[in-house]
């Protein structure tokens, strides 16, 4: 039994598999009669559609739980919330606050564990962000990637060890305090985004504000202040694509006009949660 809680947990050659899998439009019902637990202890609109319609389109049936019908460490345990799911369902995933309630459910259970998002990770939006970035470059080796703004949040931790894992190459550019706490090996980080977008072929950036930051939004404003991605910005890297995980602040970490401009892929990083939420749920039920 497989879980994909991290993709530094993931053995070499499993994120080639999974987008391999992503792309194929042949992966026939391997879910088919089986339900797929879906919690949410954060809401999610692009998580939970692409998640929804991945399990459909694998001839299972997906059930959304909201937190407080489970009550993680409240309610009942997170081993037991698990092995309650486990009686019903072949995977379960969920969007966690605590990344240490997934590594505690999956030890309790048998059946593949799937995070959706963590305070440490986000596994299944750097699949997306790497088919993204091979259907527009034909490659992922030697792919160059700049990311710009806060580096040390679970999105750009998981995109840094995604990069590592294909041998694209990544540069984080960040204030200090901000900068990614734990870099894979190969991955640099820079103070300057212009340094960063130097050469770039796709310009990456989250937003300043997450969700439980809002009373660090001024302080983090401020540090940002001078890590907007706006058309200066975007000019100086050349013909850069530029990406988006969402939801976006318009006039914060990015401008509208790069938002709406022709090299924005981000709708396309959009559908693809989609397809590489099927992949990885195609390899958790064993599909290769």
């Amino acid at each position: 039994m497989t879980d994909l809680l991290s993709i530094a947990d993931l053995q070499e050659g499993a994120v080639a598999e999974i987008l391999a899998l992503s792309e194929r439009t042949d992966l026939g019902r391997p879910l088919e009669g089986k339900g797929v637990a879906l919690v949410f202890q954060k809401p999610s609109a692009r998580t939970r559609n692409s998640t929804e319609m991945a399990v459909v389109q694998l001839g299972g049936h997906p059930v959304y739980i909201q937190k407080e019908e489970v009550g993680i460490d409240t309610r009942e345990s997170a081993e037991d919330v698990a092995r309650t799911l486990a009686c019903y369902h072949a995977i379960i995933c969920a969007r966690v606050m605590d990344h240490r309630h997934l590594v505690r459910m999956a030890g309790a259970v048998e059946v593949p564990v799937a995070n959706l998002l963590s305070d440490r990770d986000h596994p299944f939006q750097a699949l997306a962000d790497l088919l993204t970035v091979k259907q527009l470059l034909g490659r992922l080796e030697g792919a160059r990637i700049a990311w710009i703004g806060d580096a040390d949040n679970n999105v750009a931790r998981s995109l840094a060890q995604a990069c590592v894992a294909v041998g694209a190459e990544l540069t984080l550019a960040s204030p200090d305090g901000y900068r990614l706490s734990d870099p894979p090996y190969g991955v640099r980080q820079v103070a300057d985004p212009a340094e960063a977008v130097e050469g770039a072929e796709f310009v990456y950036t989250d937003v300043w504000v997450s969700m439980g930051q809002d009373e660090e939004a001024e302080a983090r404003r401020q540090a940002f202040a001078a890590y907007q991605v706006n058309e200066a910005l975007m000019a100086r890297a050349g013909n850069a694509w530029f990406l988006h995980c969402l939801p976006a602040r318009r006039g914060e970490e990015v401008t509208h006009a790069v938002m709406e401009s022709p090299r924005s892929a981000v709708w396309r990083q959009a559908e693809n949660r989609m397809h590489t939420a099927r992949g990885a749920l195609a390899w958790l039920a064993g599909v290769r």
